[in-house]
């Protein structure tokens, strides 16, 4: 599907702030409401618009202390790769987990309160997982940018 102006501009409105009204959205669109409505329909069946999500503040809930995770496994075959991403994807404290290229096979996003509930974390979740080589951890100092929003 290739995306009008029109489209990316709703988008945009919508990963700014999806609770929006459809009203809302067609005043700052000067379309009319269902055509607001049917184009998001439309985005939505074509799979662009995969999910709605609600943010919460990390200071908020007590999970400020964030970690980047290199993972190595021991061996790159099929079967250590997918159980390694089964088993990884099971983790609550990791919020993202991406297969990279490099030194090392995997970068995990792990979001815990402070770095005993990591050390807890890391020793009795994430190295008993099987076929993992080593590991390399990175503590964040200082958030300098968040977004979810992708740029159109």
């Amino acid at each position: 599907m290739s995306l009008d102006e029109i489209d990316k501009k709703l988008l945009g409105y919508l990963q700014e702030d999806c609770k929006q009204t459809n009203k809302a959205l067609s005043i700052k669109l000067n379309l009319s409401v269902t055509a607001v409505y049917e184009r998001i329909k439309k985005l939505e069946k074509e799979g662009i618009i995969s999910k709605y999500v609600t943010l919460l503040k990390k200071d908020k809930i007590q999970k400020t202390f964030v970690t980047f995770c290199h993972v190595k496994l021991v061996q790159h075959t099929q079967g250590f790769v997918v159980e390694f991403e089964k088993e990884v994807k099971k983790l609550p404290e990791v919020l993202e987990v991406y297969h990279v290229s490099g030194d090392y096979d995997y970068l995990l996003k792990v979001v815990v309160s402070n770095m005993e509930s990591f050390r807890e974390f890391m020793v009795e979740k994430l190295t008993s997982i099987n076929h993992i080589g080593s590991t390399h951890s990175m503590f964040v100092i200082n958030e300098v940018k968040h977004t979810t929003a992708i740029s159109l």
